[in-house]
């Protein structure tokens, strides 16, 4: 079993930025391919960013491309997740994932481990 536990949301004004975390309580954390997802009121979860257990790979959204990026410290057990530029639209709950041994998939469905989220607003 592993837990994440997400933070370092907050509140910002459009064209700031933010940097969540996710810590991960596997001892194998290297082991594992991470992924950033949000969910807006009233919308589904949307994939965001992911990075390969390797940190070689990573993958975003078409949204947050070249605004948002993805890195991992495994000698802290920890994803990071640099917003830049932030807009309105980029407001939600943001959670954090875990693949055992993924390649940075996009998919919901290939995450074994979810954390419970961190709440991201931006302000227009």
């Amino acid at each position: 079993q592993v837990q994440l536990v997400e933070s370092g949301g907050g509140l910002v004004q459009a064209g700031g930025s933010l940097r969540p975390s996710c810590v991960a309580s596997a001892r194998t954390f290297r082991h594992y391919a991470m992924g950033w997802f949000r969910q807006a009121p009233g919308k589904e979860r949307e994939f965001v960013a992911a990075i390969s257990w390797s940190g070689d790979n990573t993958y975003y959204a078409d949204s947050v491309k070249g605004r948002f990026t993805i890195f991992r410290d495994n000698a802290k057990n920890t994803v990071y997740l640099q917003m830049n530029s932030l807009k309105p639209e980029d407001t939600g709950v943001y959670y954090c994932a875990a693949d055992h041994l993924g390649e940075a998939a996009p998919l919901r469905s290939e995450y074994e481990y979810w954390g419970q989220g961190t709440q991201v607003t931006v302000s227009s």
